[in-house]
């Protein structure tokens, strides 16, 4: 807790949880990639040169990561949330929307799950 009463408190936190959320969304788009490029040497074989289990595990890896930048999203805004009930309303600027950088979060959480399905239900047809 923090005896500032300053806004710039909140503010430090709001950027700290946008920095959390660039690494979400990193991780979700590297995850994307990862088992699109396994998709992609799928599609590639020619010659039948590569495994197969090559593709099931980046498609793997590339869930993993996906799942790891969705719980990353979800965990940073969980904490924001937290971290705003300590503060004191002088810390709190005054007309503030302090639900946006939290429903960021959220909404990145649920595209990342939507992405995570899509995904799955390509194995699955």
């Amino acid at each position: 807790m923090s005896y500032l009463d300053d806004p710039r408190v909140y503010f430090a936190a709001e950027r700290t949880l946008l920095a959390w959320q660039r690494s979400a969304v990193a991780f979700i788009a590297l995850g994307f990639v990862v088992e699109r490029f396994g998709l992609f040497m799928r599609y590639l074989n020619l010659s039948n040169q590569i495994n197969p289990i090559h593709s099931a595990i980046s498609a793997f890896i590339g869930l993993m990561l996906i799942l790891l930048g969705t719980f990353i999203s979800l965990l940073s805004a969980i904490q924001h949330k937290r971290f705003l009930k300590s503060l004191s309303s002088q810390e709190i600027p005054p007309s503030y929307f302090l639900f946006m950088a939290p429903l960021i979060s959220y909404v990145l959480c649920i595209g990342g799950i939507l992405m995570m399905g899509w995904i799955v239900s390509g194995f699955v047809i």
